[in-house]
């Protein structure tokens, strides 16, 4: 029953705030639907210490029948073990405590309810996809957070650039849905059921089975996991499909930190996850993910050097940790990419919520070079920041502890080294991500709350505090920030592993991923650390010690900056090799299949026959002898014809 109700509250408070929140009122509104969230968290925190803790494992429960056709059979079933159990910790904490914040941040706006709305609607679609038992459910939530994030993104829909970053979300991540959706498909051809248990039993059966596919014999398993993980590219916004995300933050910013944060983008890494017993079997499909996760980690963090949007600097910084998360995949260490989504949604969800404070605090500008200053006007907001860029950099002593981020983030550079890709590319791409993340996270804080204001007096003067129904939730963040680390890596990479995971995540026998990267040399351990800490050196330079730097390096290296202010110029790439095309041929078959030809043919025929019927109807004269001569004339010809006829026979 507790599972169910975990579920299927925020659906519950989506349904009361969206259909009757005019009737209720605003107030009550709020108050249902986070109340309603927050009975959910407390619920997931009880099945996470009965089923992660205590080991209890209720396995799958099963709901009703959903869909049955032929040899498909697919019941609503909820699927709990400690993958299940740690997500909906993640989804449902994260998402109470936006709901909380939203009631201090969106005081002011006019569609409360339906915002409300949206943020349960959302939860209730990743507690869907999170819990699922067969890949269908799992499809059915995985769209349920898309058409939401839709909504969200777009929820100030009378600014065009909220409306151009909602349907930019929503096409790029149907790029990536394709390839998912053909995944399942295939699995269902492969396996012929979608049941997630009976697809792991004869997961081993299909190893090293191939089919033909223009003249090649194709890998089974390789084929079906890339499929897989294409959806997973767009979700996580990782390399190549990753476009959609930093526009996203013309939504609201709780929307970016629910969203964007802690839960959707994270339904990528879950998904490998989950899949981890097909995966395994597809060596080539798993170094693929590695690739993509630590080009995605790299390529982020180049762009984020430069951003002046405090919400884009953290959302590349979102990017650039889910590739860390899929580099752990990649290589088999399950453990330290879920620990790290764990350990991440504490921190970013800080850090967005914080900047929320400054943007609220700012009256709503977001551009860093109208900032500075403000650790004075918001002491508060400052130090949650400030702990939330101690967890994200990694702050830590080797051996002995730290931030949240320093225990999952600095096991996945140990996994990627222990994992001896070739050259040791995915280590040195996440080591130069870590100097460049610590580099871009100090210089927010630096030009957001050091040095002299730069804002305009009036903006400046009247910054405030935000209001305690913000500041708590902070409050609760910032002790994941800095305990989740502590407290659970035993769980997620320590030597309770094995007995906390179970059989939710799965590895190759004789890979042992984890007892490898607890013996990688010290130097390994401790690259992270010294990245960090050169990146601080040169942001405190930078923006502290000498401001004029920044200008005189952009000048310098004009160039490079155009290149990573421009995020790479994808946006302009994308422009031409899709967008420009796609508009061209829809304007001629607009212009030239529908307007001249077809709306040509059939205006052409009809002008035709008005004309024939104008010509007719001046015969129609209405006097008798008009007729009477017609008819003489008609007799004539008829007499002709036969005269001649006859003639010839």
């Amino acid at each position: 029953m507790i599972y169910t109700a975990i579920v299927f509250l925020p659906l519950l408070g989506a349904l009361i705030a969206g259909l009757f929140g005019r009737v209720i009122g605003e107030r009550p509104s709020e108050i249902i639907t986070t109340g309603l969230l927050m009975a959910s968290a407390a619920m997931s925190w009880v099945v996470f210490s009965q089923v992660a803790i205590g080991h209890e494992v209720p396995g799958t429960v099963r709901l009703l029948p959903w869909i049955t056709s032929g040899e498909l059979n697919a019941a609503w079933a909820l699927k709990v073990d400690t993958l299940t159990s740690v997500m909906l910790v993640v989804v449902t904490t994260v998402s109470a405590l936006v709901h909380l914040y939203s009631i201090g941040y969106m005081h002011e706006d006019d569609s409360r309810q339906r915002f409300f709305a949206y943020l349960s609607l959302f939860t209730f679609a990743m507690l869907m996809l999170v819990t699922s038992s067969n890949l269908l459910q799992m499809f059915f939530g995985w769209e349920g957070v898309g058409l939401a994030s839709y909504l969200l993104i777009g929820f100030w829909y009378k600014k065009p650039e909220a409306n151009a970053a909602a349907i930019k979300a929503f096409v790029v991540n149907r790029v990536g849905d394709f390839g998912f959706a053909l995944g399942i498909f295939g699995v269902y051809y492969i396996f012929r059921t979608i049941d997630l248990d009976a697809i792991f039993a004869a997961a081993a059966g299909q190893q090293g089975k191939t089919f033909q596919f223009l003249g090649y014999d194709v890998d089974v398993l390789t084929t079906l996991c890339l499929l897989l993980f294409m959806g997973a590219m767009g979700k996580s916004a990782q390399f190549l499909l990753h476009t959609w995300l930093p526009d996203a933050m013309e939504g609201p910013t709780p929307v970016s930190a629910l969203i964007h944060a802690a839960t959707m983008v994270t339904a990528g890494v879950f998904m490998v996850a989950r899949l981890s017993p097909l995966f395994e079997y597809a060596p080539l499909a798993l170094q693929v993910v590695t690739l993509v996760g630590a080009v995605t980690a790299f390529f982020a963090a180049t762009v984020g050097l430069v951003q002046n949007d405090i919400k884009r600097v953290i959302a590349y910084s979102t990017c650039s940790q889910l590739g860390y998360m899929f580099v752990a995949c990649g290589v088999g260490a399950y453990g330290a990419g879920i620990f790290h989504l764990f350990t991440h949604a504490f921190f970013k969800a800080l850090l967005f919520l914080g900047a929320g404070s400054v943007i609220h605090a700012m009256h709503h500008e977001q551009d860093m070079r109208n900032m500075g200053g403000l650790r004075h006007k918001i002491p508060t907001t400052f130090i949650l920041m400030t702990i939330g860029t101690l967890a994200l950099t990694g702050v830590g002593i080797p051996h002995v502890g730290g931030f949240a981020g320093f225990h999952s983030k600095d096991a996945i550079v140990e996994a990627a080294y222990a994992a001896h890709t070739p050259h040791d590319y995915a280590f040195w791409l996440l080591v130069v991500a870590a100097l460049m993340t610590s580099f871009y996270s100090w210089r927010l804080v630096f030009m957001t709350f050091f040095g002299e204001t730069r804002a305009d007096h009036h903006t400046y003067d009247h910054a405030h505090e935000s209001p305690n129904v913000m500041l708590v939730p902070l409050y609760v963040l910032s002790l994941g920030a800095i305990l989740a680390g502590l407290l659970f890596s035993a769980y997620f990479i320590g030597h309770e592993y094995k007995e906390f995971w179970g059989a939710a995540l799965f590895e190759l026998p004789g890979k042992d991923i984890l007892h490898h990267m607890h013996e990688v040399p010290d130097w390994v351990g401790l690259a992270p650390t010294m990245a960090m800490i050169t990146g601080f050196i040169v942001a405190w330079l930078y923006y502290i010690q000498l401001p004029w730097l920044p200008a005189a390096t952009a000048r310098l290296l004009k160039p490079l900056y155009l290149f990573l202010l421009n995020k790479w110029y994808f946006d302009e790439l994308y422009d031409l090799v899709f967008v420009r095309p796609a508009f061209a041929i829809g304007r001629l078959l607009w212009k030239g299949g529908d307007g001249a030809i077809i709306d040509g043919t059939i205006n052409g025929t009809a002008a035709a026959a008005g004309w024939t019927a104008g010509r007719v109807m001046k015969l129609q004269t209405g006097y008798v002898y008009h007729y009477a001569f017609a008819m003489l004339i008609g007799v004539a010809l008829l007499l002709t014809w036969f005269m001649y006829a006859g003639g010839i026979v």
